[in-house]
């Protein structure tokens, strides 16, 4: 099949916007949970707007020239220009995903209202997978709105009717707040935190009750694919080592949604 090079303008275009809204998915990693009080900060990070960029290591202020998604990084060899620290990996690749992910939605989804949705989805996985993996944290301020969203884009019936969005919002965080209770009575310590609880609601809201099921079970396969990449890595796992969940389970809703809602096939290549 020969794709028509014109398919492909509106995914680009969205793929460079994404990278803008992955530097600022930066921001929101790096300062939101010092801002929700969720972590102690050494020094002040400041809120999502002011003060403008800096690196967190010398704290001086990076200049605009250096703000260039992907390509600034590339081109400083992932090193501050003022005290050559290194840069996590981390900037890099929440502007890499966030750029691939824009341009998905379009894939799917073709323009219009229901990408833009989907990618503000994909955005808000991105951001509560490296925030969990840096913190041990889902903040409220992000799986709530996404819950709400879910919920106002499903009244349409968009991407799962709205009856099957609100009972996979409700039953998303009572399942997983009853195996919480299980697991602690039975341990006597927690197992599932309530923003795992929270994020499934959240992801029930968006694809549907019938998508918890196999968004639970790829996020334990993948869950456990973690550990055994950890494992083989030489890191000591024990039974009450702290492991966050909340990356395979977003990575497992990204999947999920996909299929529920585009039978999984983007619509460039169908």
């Amino acid at each position: 099949m020969v794709l028509n090079p014109m398919d492909w303008v509106f995914p680009v275009i969205a793929g460079v916007f994404g990278l803008l809204i992955g530097s600022f998915l930066n921001v929101v990693i790096h300062r939101g949970p010092a801002m929700w009080k969720l972590v102690h900060e050494d020094a002040p990070r400041g809120n999502l707007l002011a003060p403008r960029s800096y690196c967190p290591a010398c704290r001086k202020p990076i200049p605009r020239m250096h703000l260039i998604p992907l390509a600034s990084y590339l081109l400083l060899r992932g090193r501050c220009a003022h005290c050559q620290v290194k840069i996590s990996a981390r900037y890099p690749a929440v502007e890499a995903l966030s750029a691939i992910f824009a341009a998905f939605a379009v894939m799917l989804f073709g323009i219009g209202f229901s990408a833009v949705l989907a990618a503000i989805l994909f955005w808000g996985l991105i951001a509560l997978t490296a925030i969990d993996w840096e913190t041990g944290y889902l903040p409220d301020a992000i799986t709530l709105p996404l819950i709400a969203m879910g919920l106002i884009a499903n009244i349409g019936d968009r991407f799962a009717s709205f009856p099957d969005a609100l009972i996979g919002a409700a039953a998303g965080y009572g399942a997983f707040r009853l195996i919480a209770w299980g697991f602690e009575r039975l341990r006597g310590i927690e197992g599932l935190g309530q923003g795992d609880a929270k994020l499934l609601a959240a992801i029930g809201a968006w694809a549907g009750w019938t998508a918890l099921a196999p968004t639970v079970f790829v996020a334990a396969l993948l869950g456990l694919a973690g550990v055994a990449i950890a494992h083989l890595h030489g890191h000591k796992m024990a039974a009450q080592t702290p492991i966050a969940f909340g990356p395979a389970l977003a990575a497992a809703g990204a999947i999920v949604f996909t299929v529920f809602t585009s039978s999984g096939v983007p619509s460039l290549i169908r």
